[in-house]
């Protein structure tokens, strides 16, 4: 199809009056302000094709767009199918998404815009392009036709859109073609630079949004990696109680530091458990972790014990043995019972935690170690300070870090966790399958448990060796069948009945009861009744 079709010499005269005037610069002005004022140029073109109509006399203008559903822009000699998907985007009528069939452009002249790129001028429709080429409804088929093509840049061999009207060859004394082809050729010129400003802000719009995507990414990635990570349960401590987790949050805190640490709290509350959690969690975790009860060993025991001794220096010394302190070295030491020692003994192990430094029994070497002291106890050595039976040098020596282990009693909603770990560890022993009823866990979470996490555990190996079949319910325990040992010894505690229960009378026998301050039981008349003050056992 040709380029440019103009009128033949044996086309009809054209009426001798001229009923419309035209304002081709006004034109050209108007549709700028129109498309750069607008924040999407394409909505904006049916106002833009209605100027070209009422300042040029254009009619029935439209614009086709390729259709996003086909193969992209297709330019100058690109494609080479000849077939190129469009769609109406906008008409005089208003914006629009009609198909390319719709007739508000003639297909195949807009076809030809959009393979070739060149602009296509008819000035006889009818005869050139053929009959359905007229816009719809047409009175008459003498109309021109003027199509030219909107690039994606300029100079840009690719055709993104064609810009399309009709002239009524009836209304016009003298038709300037040529002008209409020029003024539509600078609307669209236009229209490509509307287009490219609005795409470059778009795609700067679309960068700077990707670029504070970015940021904020590695943003939360920096912040998750800095964020301290979850810290993993410590073997062996079970429990989510308050009083739980704040220890071990002073265990987390500490075990990192070189400071002596001094366990606290009632006996059965887990302090070599603990112990070992400050060792584990420290930088020694890998050296050895040794440990010493003071109070299973007399003083001249516990010396050859924690010092070592030479061959010969005593009756019995065959051959040469390695301290505790030695076995330690590098790692650590856990001196459980610490307010158990003598006096004499407590001016030895001062030495060695001022100086690092110490001799094995019958020997004259000094041996030099390092050690991180970890120690325990269930008795109040303040008051042993204030009595003079512990030394208070020592004393500030390993009560650097004192943390208070919390009783069971204390901690009750751990009992369920406690209880199930204790059952479980039973039925892996002995190979058997048994479980608890939620009544026989609620009740045992109503228990007060003097005698702490080791009176639980004695608690369930009981009720589980009893029990007769795979369920254990809550008749079974000890405090349903008035033999609880807990009861008892709360009301030695107290002096008040356990809500649970307690012992029969034919075995409610008084529990010996240890003074804190010098070890010994105190005299009858002290304890009412065999009842006194709560026992502290060892």
């Amino acid at each position: 199809m040709p380029s440019s079709i103009i009128p033949q010499s044996g086309s009809p005269a054209l009426p001798q009056f001229d009923i419309h005037e035209r304002f081709p610069l006004d034109t050209v002005c108007e549709a700028a302000k129109i498309l750069t004022g607008a924040s999407d140029p394409v909505a904006a073109m049916p106002s833009v094709l209605n100027v070209l109509s009422s300042f040029m006399g254009l009619r029935m203008g439209a614009l086709a767009l390729l259709d996003d559903s086909g193969s992209g822009a297709i330019g100058n000699g690109a494609g080479g199918n000849g077939v190129n998907p469009f769609a109406i985007a906008a008409t005089t009528q208003g914006a629009a998404s009609a198909p390319a069939t719709s007739r508000a452009m003639p297909v195949g002249a807009t076809r030809a815009v959009f393979r070739t790129g060149v602009a296509l001028v008819s000035c006889d429709v009818a005869s050139e392009l053929g009959p359905d080429a007229l816009p719809p409804q047409a009175p008459h088929d003498r109309f021109a036709f003027i199509a030219v093509p909107i690039r994606e840049q300029v100079h840009s061999p690719y055709v993104i859109g064609v810009l399309g009207a009709w002239r009524d060859l009836t209304e016009d004394l003298y038709p300037n073609i040529d002008e209409d082809q020029r003024v539509m050729t600078m609307v669209a010129a236009i229209l490509e630079q509307s287009v490219k400003f609005r795409r470059l802000v778009a795609r700067d719009r679309e960068r700077l949004m990707e670029e504070a995507r970015l940021a904020l990414r590695q943003a939360n990635e920096k912040a998750a990696a800095e964020a301290p990570l979850p810290a993993e349960p410590i073997k062996g401590i079970i429990g989510d109680s308050p009083a739980i987790k704040s220890v071990i949050a002073q265990i987390r805190k500490v075990a990192t530091t070189r400071t002596p640490v001094l366990l606290r709290g009632e006996s059965g509350t887990g302090k070599e458990l603990f112990a070992r959690a400050v060792h584990a969690l420290s930088d020694r975790k890998d050296k050895p972790f040794v440990k010493v009860n003071c109070a299973a060993l007399s003083q001249t025991l516990l010396e050859s014990e924690l010092f070592g001794h030479e061959k010969g220096s005593f009756t019995g010394a065959m051959a040469q043995k390695k301290g505790r302190f030695e076995l330690a070295d590098k790692g650590t030491l856990f001196l459980d019972e610490i307010g158990e020692i003598g006096p004499e003994f407590q001016v030895k192990l001062l030495r060695i935690l001022q100086e690092g430094e110490f001799e094995r029994v019958g020997g004259t070497r000094t041996l030099r170690v390092d050690v991180r002291l970890v120690t325990a106890t269930n008795r109040d050595l303040e008051a042993a300070v204030a009595r003079g039976a512990f030394r208070a040098d020592l004393y500030f020596r390993i009560c650097v870090v004192p943390i208070l282990l919390p009783p069971l009693r204390d901690r009750l909603e751990d009992v369920p966790q406690l209880a199930q770990a204790f059952l479980d560890r039973f039925n892996q022993q002995n190979g058997m399958n048994k479980r608890m009823t939620p009544q026989a866990v609620s009740a045992l979470a109503r228990c007060q448990f003097p005698g702490n996490v080791r009176e639980l555990e004695n608690c369930i190996s009981r009720v589980a060796a009893l029990s007769s079949g795979t369920e254990i319910g809550a008749q079974e325990l000890a405090c349903h069948q008035g033999t609880c040992l807990s009861a008892e010894l709360w009301r030695m505690q107290t002096g008040e009945q356990s809500p649970i229960g307690g012992l029969a009378a034919a075995v409610r026998t008084p529990l010996p009861v240890i003074d804190s301050g010098t070890g010994q039981r105190p005299p009858a008349a002290a304890c009412p009744a065999g009842f006194g003050e709560p026992p502290v056992a060892d």
